[in-house]
């Protein structure tokens, strides 16, 4: 197995970044329409500085997006996970758990004392994979979304970052 190496995202990644979310999209963990290839995958409220990508043989294979989840003071202390995804060949070696365990260890440092995401009641794997590193489920919001004529359940899973990164 090759070893993954975590960095921070730069907009040289712009290209890679939108080849791996039109590769990697599915309602089993998105609710916005299909990516376009021409839409910028960074903006305004995300840029590189709030994303880490994955690198296997010098290839970009993944990335985690983390971000204040408000713009509020009193909510400065959280950081949150708003979108994870590694590319169809890279899947199986590890990326998606060293991506998250990068993303605690960047939010420990950004001062944050806690960490939440969103994830579609639907999605099995990544759910075992959030609460094999200590993420527990705190809220659910049943039939939040109608997806391909079903409606999935918006699963609020959360962790404090004093626990050691899984």
């Amino acid at each position: 197995m090759s070893d993954v190496i975590v960095r921070s995202a730069s907009y040289a990644d712009e290209a890679d970044l939108v080849g791996i979310d039109i590769r990697t999209w599915s309602f089993l963990h998105a609710v916005l329409p299909r990516p376009d290839a021409d839409k910028p995958f960074f903006d305004e409220r995300h840029t590189p500085e709030g994303i880490l990508v994955a690198q296997v043989d010098g290839r970009l294979a993944g990335y985690v997006r983390i971000v204040s989840p408000t713009p509020l003071p009193c909510n400065a202390h959280v950081r949150q996970i708003q979108g994870l995804a590694v590319d169809t060949w890279a899947r199986g070696r590890g990326v998606a758990r060293r991506l998250m365990d990068e993303a605690l260890r960047e939010a420990g440092r950004q001062g944050a004392t806690r960490m939440t995401l969103r994830v579609l009641g639907h999605n099995a794997p990544a759910r075992r994979l959030y609460e094999s590193m200590g993420f527990t489920v705190e809220g659910v919001l049943p039939g939040e979304f109608l997806l391909e004529g079903t409606y999935v359940d918006d699963v609020l899973m959360g962790r404090p970052l004093d626990l050691a990164a899984a």
